[in-house]
């Protein structure tokens, strides 16, 4: 007699909880575009967090992976009816409370979710049938909000390094009869911007500066100019010691009475 033998049928095996699974970063852009494909949320100015939950063991971690003591959020998840979850966003605080915003889940009950499609600081866009990248993707993309201003050119730096022409055009606007210095711009230039500009302003070199009104002004490897170079610049905000923040050169103009908006 023959016997037809069977194997049994193989089990499939669970993953393992992970210990850390790295946080999917932004790629700062200054593009502007929108389209169908793409998903428009806003940036949170807050911290990210990323939440690790294991039956009744409940993680918290920063993107660097340093433990987070957050007791309102920890006590949140672990009141879940799930026994694995990996959390991913970001947390913000206002009103005297602590507001979790959950970016993506990835992970639930033993399954990697990382590879679905996403359905979920400054506006965020996700392209909407990418996936979960433990990098800095091209498919989650940050643009910062930005200011426009026009400002005058009153000096200029070396440059150091590698870099020709300047190194920062110091700028600032009129006000009354005063030429209030508002910060240095660094960013924004080609090579061949950075040496025309150093044509025109060595042209309009003087020895004193133009700067009547003016905290923070550097005074090695600095050149004072007449203040006649334009400049239109763009920049976070205005901070409270009346400087630039984060300002990036976008043209040259040639129109010298300016006042801030």
């Amino acid at each position: 007699m023959r016997i037809n033998e069977t194997k049994a049928p193989t089990r499939r095996r669970t993953p393992k909880f992970p210990e850390w699974l790295r946080p999917m970063a932004a790629t700062l852009t200054q593009e502007r575009f929108t389209g169908p494909e793409w998903i428009f949320e806003r940036k949170f100015d807050g911290i990210r967090l990323l939440a690790f939950k294991n039956g009744q063991d409940v993680g918290l971690f920063s993107r660097n992976r340093l433990p987070q003591n957050i007791p309102s959020v920890a006590q949140a998840i672990m009141r879940l009816s799930i026994d694995e979850l990996i959390l991913d966003g970001e947390i913000t605080w206002g009103g005297g409370e602590v507001t979790y915003h959950i970016f993506d889940v990835m992970w639930l009950d033993g399954r990697d979710l990382t590879s679905l499609p996403h359905n979920v600081k400054d506006v965020i866009r996700n392209l909407s049938d990418s996936l979960y990248e433990h990098r800095r993707s091209p498919h989650w993309l940050k643009m910062k909000c930005e200011m426009s201003q026009e400002l005058v050119v009153g000096g200029f730096t070396d440059p150091q390094g590698k870099r020709v022409g300047l190194g920062a055009l110091l700028v600032g606007y009129f006000d009354g009869g005063d030429l209030v210095f508002a910060g240095k711009i660094g960013t924004g230039f080609d090579t061949k911007l950075l040496l025309d500009l150093r044509a025109q302003l060595d042209e309009l070199e003087i020895t004193k500066t133009p700067f009547t009104k003016a905290v923070g002004l550097p005074r090695v490897r600095a050149h004072w100019v007449r203040p006649e170079i334009v400049v239109q610049v763009g920049f976070i905000e205005w901070t409270v010691h009346g400087k630039l923040r984060h300002p990036r050169l976008l043209g040259v103009k040639n129109h010298p009475q300016i006042t801030p908006t």
